[in-house]
């Protein structure tokens, strides 16, 4: 693998982060319009709402979540250990 700048991997780390913003934003919006006034700490314990977890569509979106965030640290310990 070549080796990346500290720009190239703030560049990286900075559109991952965006991403999960976006997918968070997207996320939340959909549960609160399955469960009015939930807040972001509430969906990060879904099973503590039942119309939440019946919907296939918003667990969906929430499993997207899940995996940016999953790739998001997979590719900060690789990019930390190629800058070491």
């Amino acid at each position: 693998m070549a080796v990346a700048t500290r720009d190239t991997l703030a560049l990286i780390d900075r559109l991952m982060l965006e991403m999960i913003a976006q997918q968070e934003s997207k996320v939340l919006a959909m549960a609160r319009a399955i469960h009015p006034g939930l807040t972001s700490e509430d969906i990060r314990n879904p099973n503590d709402f039942p119309d939440l977890m019946a919907s296939g569509e918003w667990n969906f979106e929430d499993g997207i979540l899940a995996g940016l965030k999953s790739a998001h640290m997979a590719l900060r310990a690789k990019l930390l250990e190629s800058v070491e």
